[in-house]
C-alpha cells in the first residue's frame, strides 16, 4: 500500500476556547492508503499539542509508517497496528489516521458500511452533545447558546473566572436542554467541591475531567461527594488505564486521537464494560472524515460527544454527522465519507 498525506486547514465558526486555551484555525492531516489494485481507504489525524502532536509531527510519523505499510496485507489490520506502534510509539493521532484508513478500505472492499461490518445497529447510535466553548462575555455566550437551540444536549466548557455565571446563563437560554460540563483539568479538588452546588442547581447530569490527569485521589474525593456521574477524559488514554480508574470515576471518555486506533477504542469499550463503567466517545476539532471513524462504533456507547465537524465553518468532507444532535451513520460503504 502507498501512503499519501495532506495537511488540511479548517476553521471553527467561533473561536473554540477551553480552560487551557484555543483558537479558530486547526490543521488536520488527511491520510489515504492506496492498495495495488487502486482501492483507497481514508483516515484523518486531528493532533493535539496537549498530547505532544501537531500536524507537522504527524507528517513525520507517517513517513516512519510508510515502509511498514508498503508490503503489508491490508486485511491484517491488527498486525499492522502492532507494527506501527513498534515503528514509532505514542503519536496516537497519526496511528489512528492509518487505522481508520485500513478499516475504511476493508469495509469498502466488502461493499458495506463499517458499522455493518462490525455487526452493529445504526439505529442504536446515541444523541451527541454539542459544545459551548468558553466565551469572552455574556452577550456572546447567550448568542452561541441560542444558535445551538436545535441540539438537545449541550456540553459546557468551564474553567474560567466566571464559571457560576456561565452555568446560570446557559440554563436561562436553554431551559429544556440536557447540560453536561467539562472543566478540562482546570479545577482543584476544593474548587470542584465548591462547584457541585451550582452544577446541581442547573441540573447538570455529567461532570467530565474536573481535575488534572494525575490526580486520581482528587477525582475519587470529588466523585465520592458528587451526586452526578464523574467521567475521566485526560486521565484515560488507552485500555490499560481503565482498571486503575475503577471506583475513582463513573465512566471514561474515549478519543481516537488519544488511544491511537479503532481497535484500541473497541478494546477500551470492552474493558470499561467489564468494570461496570459508563462509556462515551469524544473528539477533537475534526472534519467529518475524523468524526466518521468514531461514529461507526457509537452504537456501543452510552454517550457521544462527536460535534467536532459540526463546530466547523468549512468542513471539506460529507458523511456521517449529528443533525439535530442524533448521530446518523448512513449506508455509505466504508466510513461513508466523500470529498465535498
Amino acid at each position: 500500500m502507498q501512503l499519501h498525506a495532506d495537511i488540511v486547514t479548517v476553521h471553527t465558526t467561533h473561536p473554540f476556547i477551553i480552560a487551557r486555551g484555543g483558537q479558530s484555525e486547526y490543521r488536520v492531516v488527511w491520510v489515504r492508503l492506496v492498495d495495488k489494485d487502486g482501492a483507497e481507504g481514508w483516515g484523518e489525524a486531528s493532533p493535539s499539542k496537549f498530547y505532544g502532536e501537531t500536524a507537522d509531527t504527524v507528517m513525520v510519523a507517517l513517513q516512519r509508517f510508510a515502509p511498514v505499510l508498503a508490503d503489508a496485507d491490508a486485511w491484517s489490520i491488527d498486525a499492522i497496528e502492532r507494527e506501527l506502534e513498534k515503528a514509532m510509539r505514542w503519536n496516537a493521532a497519526a496511528r489512528c489516521a492509518v487505522s481508520a484508513a485500513l478499516h475504511d478500505l476493508a469495509a469498502k472492499r466488502l461493499g458495506v458500511p463499517l458499522w455493518k461490518l462490525w455487526g452493529l445497529d445504526a439505529n442504536a447510535a446515541p444523541t451527541s452533545s454539542f459544545t459551548i466553548g468558553i466565551a469572552p462575555d455574556e452577550a456572546t455566550l447567550r448568542t452561541r447558546v441560542r444558535e445551538a437551540a436545535h441540539y438537545p444536549i449541550l456540553k459546557i466548557k468551564l474553567g474560567s473566572s466566571w464559571d457560576r455565571d456561565v452555568l446560570r446563563i446557559v440554563r436561562e437560554e436553554a431551559p429544556a436542554a440536557v447540560l453536561r460540563v467539562d472543566a478540562n483539568c482546570a479545577w482543584t479538588p476544593k474548587q470542584a467541591l465548591d462547584m457541585l452546588e451550582p452544577l446541581n442547581r442547573v441540573g447538570v447530569d455529567m461532570l467530565e475531567q474536573p481535575l488534572p490527569p494525575h490526580d486520581l485521589a482528587g477525582l475519587k474525593f470529588v466523585r465520592d461527594r458528587a451526586n452526578l456521574p464523574v467521567v475521566a477524559d485526560e486521565s484515560c488514554l488507552v485500555a490499560s488505564d481503565i482498571p486503575k480508574l475503577e471506583g475513582i470515576v463513573d465512566g471514561v471518555n474515549i478519543k481516537l486521537a488519544k488511544c491511537g486506533s479503532l481497535r484500541e477504542a473497541l478494546r477500551m469499550i470492552a474493558v470499561a464494560r467489564a468494570h461496570g463503567m459508563r462509556v462515551m466517545c469524544g473528539c477533537m476539532i475534526e472534519t467529518t472524515l475524523g468524526i466518521a471513524a468514531a461514529a461507526h462504533f457509537s452504537p456501543l456507547l452510552d454517550d457521544a460527544d462527536l460535534d467536532g465537524a459540526a463546530l466547523l465553518s468549512d468542513d471539506p468532507f460529507a458523511g456521517p454527522g449529528i443533525p439535530g444532535g442524533q448521530v446518523v451513520l448512513g449506508n455509505g460503504v466504508g466510513l461513508g465519507v466523500t470529498r465535498r
